[in-house]
């Protein structure tokens, strides 16, 4: 193996976290009576999507991102909600969303056996060990690396030397970062000075921020870590 230490993101890596959201997002507006009609929900992806970029640049912590998405999600429509109240109850349908990608259940426990697996992953801790526990990936992987209990996010460095620090018998030169986002998994490991491998499914999409490596199926990283 080229490596012997993998840092797996999981959204959109492992987990299929657009499945997970749209299932939130319906329920949660059953719940209200509200119809989620697709201008809302476009709405709602735009503007929680720039949010977490903010949260990546550390303009703005994960709970300002979670508590007050809904209430800057009505108000853009001209109403006024609870928003921390309405970011609880949709939460607790986002939890349960661990939908996989593919066959990375089966990837996951072929390298467990072969490397030292790790998650390195943004976000709510709870959510992240809900799904992952749910999805029978947790067993797999060593450790869990969370923004929230980190203290800093990717693709800040201090949000590696955290994680690093943790991994025993730790070396850059036999670690490698595998996730779908170029501003934090693929930023993040060339900040933190480790090797890269950008999972994105289209087939010619050009990166902005250059990785190691590029795949486009988690199949894919079998190639990389046999050279």
């Amino acid at each position: 193996m080229k490596y012997n230490t993998l840092l797996f993101d999981v959204d959109d890596t492992l987990l299929d976290f657009k499945d997970a959201e749209n299932q939130a997002l319906r329920h949660l507006f059953q719940e209200v009576a509200i119809e989620l009609t697709p201008e809302i929900e476009h709405t709602y992806k735009v503007l929680n999507q720039r949010r977490w970029k903010e949260y990546e640049k550390g303009n703005m912590t994960s709970e300002e991102v979670v508590n007050g998405r809904f209430g800057e999600l009505f108000a853009h429509f001209g109403k006024e909600v609870d928003s921390p109240a309405m970011e609880r109850r949709y939460r607790s349908y986002l939890n349960q969303g661990h939908k996989r990608l593919g066959n990375s259940l089966e990837i996951v426990q072929d390298l467990a056996q072969k490397a030292d697996l790790y998650v390195v992953t943004n976000g709510v801790a709870q959510t992240q060990f809900q799904r992952l526990t749910e999805s029978n990936l947790l067993p797999y992987f060593k450790d869990v690396f969370v923004s929230e209990t980190a203290g800093h996010q990717k693709p800040k460095t201090e949000f590696f030397d955290y994680a690093f620090a943790r991994i025993p018998k730790f070396t850059k030169q036999e670690t490698v970062i595998i996730g779908d986002s170029l501003t934090s998994d693929i930023q993040g490991g060339i900040n933190a000075g480790i090797d890269t491998i950008w999972l994105h499914p289209e087939k010619n999409m050009q990166p902005t921020i250059q990785p190691t490596f590029q795949i486009q199926t988690l199949e894919e990283i079998y190639e990389i870590l046999a050279n």
